[in-house]
């Protein structure tokens, strides 16, 4: 059974949004990694906007650490509001006029991508974890039996497997054969970097965050953080399949969609069951491990046979 978490509203609140800010900010470094590989030309604006739009939103971002109090608080609201809609006005701007940037340009994009949304992620939450003067044992249940959490979330995980990977080809079949279906199975942005890396530093470099930075971030915020908190409002159901829901949507592959709930509502189970977040990140985990594995077993025996 999950213990009740202290999750105000309030530092929930900054947390998304700090969240949004570093991901956004995230992909307006990645435009200008393009932009300074050659992909963008004769656009001196691209990099001065996007300059621009990075400062503002460090400043919100400073702005959303703050402590808060009545007297000031309508103040730093208008203040807070100005600078964040000034650096997405400015990085929108940017954005517009570098135009789209290619899927899976480059390892850096990935790990780019990574850090400004997982990485930051955990960056936060040790911030809410402060505020509420919690540890990350006390958080998420780190030290209740922890050999069991993990070894239950890896049986799991067996068991649920093929279920999720007989969803996956059934989604693909049926995207390919229904006539004039609009949306086309394609490959998840992740794994089309991680067929273009070739060195070991960058394969190393994608396994670290793929295999660790990945589970760690995303089972904190959708099952450590945001679940607990919709689930003690009185929404149990609304906790349960809203982050689902959001954690299928964010990986923005149709073809996914649904093992990944299926996954999403396993590591939810997980953490209900042992109150232990171990247990949905070591599932996690070893479902990314996995996939990342057969990418390249699959790519050294294709190229074996040519």
């Amino acid at each position: 059974m999950l213990s009740a978490k202290p999750w105000k509203s309030e530092a929930i609140v900054r947390l998304l949004l700090g969240v949004f800010i570093c991901f956004f900010a995230g992909s307006l470094l990645v435009t200008g990694l393009y932009q300074a590989r050659g992909g963008i030309k004769g656009h001196a604006s691209v990099f001065w906007f996007g300059a621009g739009a990075l400062v503002f939103l460090a400043a919100t971002l400073v702005l959303l650490r703050q402590p808060w109090n009545f007297e000031k608080s309508i103040r730093r609201v208008v203040v807070l509001v100005a600078f964040l809609y000034a650096g997405l006005f400015l990085g929108a701007w940017a954005q517009q006029v570098a135009g789209p940037v290619p899927a899976g340009i480059s390892v850096e994009q990935m790990l780019i991508a990574t850090l400004s949304f997982q990485g930051a992620t955990i960056l936060l939450i040790g911030f809410l974890l402060r505020q509420h003067q919690v540890s990350w044992a006390e958080a998420f249940g780190f030290t209740n039996r922890a050999s069991y959490a993990v070894l239950f979330g890896l049986i799991a995980l067996g068991l649920v497997l093929p279920l999720v990977l007989g969803l996956q080809w059934a989604t693909v079949e049926l995207m390919q054969r229904i006539p004039y279906f609009p949306i086309k199975p394609v490959e998840q942005q992740a794994v089309q970097t991680l067929r273009i890396a070739t060195s070991w530093v960058d394969r190393l470099a994608l396994a670290s965050v793929t295999i660790l930075l990945v589970p760690l971030g995303e089972e904190m915020l959708f099952r450590g953080v945001l679940y607990p908190w919709i689930k003690q409002a009185g929404f149990p159901r609304l906790a349960l399949w809203g982050t689902s829901l959001t954690f299928a949507a964010i990986h923005q592959n149709l073809a996914a969609f649904l093992p990944l709930l299926v996954l999403a509502l396993l590591f939810t189970g997980l953490y209900e069951k042992t109150n232990n977040l171990l247990a949905s990140i070591s599932a996690h985990a070893s479902f990314n491990a996995m996939n990342f594995v057969m990418l390249y077993v699959l790519e050294k025996q294709i190229g074996q046979t040519h």
